[in-house]
């Protein structure tokens, strides 16, 4: 593995921790002090994390320009980590038996590849 790509994915997993943070404190947020349903908490948290995990992958993990059609076609690797991660629970729990406390992190560690090389090739194109 070179240095470049494997600077990437550091720097990948450096956004996705700080991805999961603002959209958690946003989720609080919306919940617990604008009232907001939780469903409805959930969603605009999501999307406004989504936003800026577009621009921190684009600067920072992957060194690019931002673009408009980039933008647009990024939500698809949020498609893919929820499919995959998904699918991952699923195994973990109803077919290995492990706990359903764990197996969501161990699922999204799982996820995380997937999602790497589907944002890469979107965002460096």
């Amino acid at each position: 593995m070179n240095y470049l790509f494997s600077s990437q994915i550091v720097r990948f997993i450096i956004v996705g921790f700080i991805n999961t943070f603002n959209y958690y404190v946003l989720y609080l947020l919306l919940f617990n002090l604008v009232h907001f349903h939780y469903m409805i908490s959930h969603i605009l948290a999501f999307l406004i994390s989504m936003v800026g995990s577009f621009f921190m992958n684009s600067l920072f993990t992957y060194k690019t320009k931002p673009t408009f059609k980039k933008f647009f076609q990024f939500p698809l690797t949020y498609v893919v980590n929820i499919s995959v991660s998904s699918l991952a629970v699923f195994i973990l729990v109803d077919l290995m038996k492990f706990d359903e406390n764990i197996s969501p992190l161990l699922a999204s560690v799982i996820a995380i590849p997937f999602t790497f090389l589907l944002s890469k090739k979107i965002l460096t194109k």
